[in-house]
């Protein structure tokens, strides 16, 4: 596909066309003040893997409602002090996978905690094991439209949730620093990173790969491909519904979070990228609200962005931070 978005140029200056409401803070606030009546119970149970560099622990801790949400955590064989930790969120429809994979952060010598995703890991990977026991009104298949009917009954506002809460989980293991805590992840991932960078104020730095779930209002007309592509179809048959479909996404759009962004950060954008749009992710990355920011194009690259080459340029950016 050859570029079908804002040329460079207009890219670099986009801001976006969603409106943030104006109880936006105080929506987040409340959720996640109730999701702390919960005791985080974060348990790490060591994992047999056979690997002699890497250590990894099988971590449950209280999400959303106090549910259970499951995520590894991988640290350097004979850790002994304090690590730089990365938090990472993954993919639409990923899990968390098995224990002996994603082992290239805590090859660098950090901590590195992987969340699983509530409801997902059954499309692509190893698989998932959080469930996730909310019930939802008529959504179109997939998890783009469940209960979309009202903001507090929003799907992501239990998976940003569980987010936040996994930055604190993986915060309180011994061999974690508080202090020197990264949000990453790549498309969904990359979204969710985006929403806990704008929602957990003390993190290093965040760095979101061609990141999902921004500008919806131009996300869900510019692109008919999935995820965005639920949304649509969800519309097609439930017509008249949009301004109140827009009202619920305005809560939970990355452009919102970035424009509360307090850490340094990385974005990654691919320039052919048909599911999240350069031009959604430029609009994030222009509300970003810390002045050091930097982000990488890749010119003929659809949503495999920048790939190996990125990581090693996160590798490279990385170490000014954690």
């Amino acid at each position: 596909m050859a570029l079908f978005d804002l040329p460079l140029d207009e890219l670099r200056v986009y801001r976006g066309e969603s409106t943030a409401p104006e109880d936006f803070d105080a929506f987040w606030g409340k959720t996640l003040q109730q999701a702390r009546e919960h005791e985080l119970g974060a348990r790490f149970e060591p994992v047999e893997t056979g690997l002699a560099t890497v250590e990894v622990y099988d971590v449950t801790f209280a999400g959303f409602g106090g549910h259970p949400v499951k995520g590894w955590l991988r640290l350097p064989a004979g850790a002994a002090e304090p690590l730089p930790l990365v938090v990472e969120f993954l993919g639409y429809g990923g899990g968390r996978g098995l224990p002996h994979e994603g082992l290239l952060w805590a090859s660098t010598g950090r901590a590195h905690f992987l969340m699983d995703t509530r409801g997902q890991g059954s499309a692509w990977g190893g698989g998932g094991g959080t469930a996730d026991p909310v019930g939802a009104a008529p959504a179109y298949p997939g998890f783009m439209t469940r209960g979309i009917d009202a903001p507090e009954n929003y799907y992501y506002r239990r998976v940003f949730t569980d987010a936040v809460r996994a930055v604190e989980a993986a915060r309180s293991h011994p061999l974690a620093d508080p202090a020197r805590t990264v949000a990453i992840g790549s498309s969904q991932g990359g979204g969710i990173a985006l929403a806990v960078g704008g929602l957990v104020p003390d993190l290093a730095a965040v760095a979101p790969d061609v990141p999902f779930l921004c500008d919806f209002p131009r996300a869900t007309t510019l692109t008919d491909r999935h995820p965005y592509r639920e949304i649509a179809l969800f519309l097609k048959t439930h017509r008249g519904r949009s301004s109140d479909v827009l009202r619920t996404l305005s809560y939970f759009d990355g452009v919102h979070f970035a424009a509360r962004g307090r850490a340094p950060a990385l974005f990654a954008a691919a320039l052919e990228d048909q599911t999240c749009p350069p031009s959604t992710v430029f609009a994030a990355f222009n509300a970003w609200a810390h002045q050091d920011k930097t982000i990488e194009v890749y010119e003929f690259n659809d949503h495999e962005g920048g790939g190996p080459f990125h990581e090693a340029e996160k590798l490279r950016w990385l170490r000014s931070y954690a």
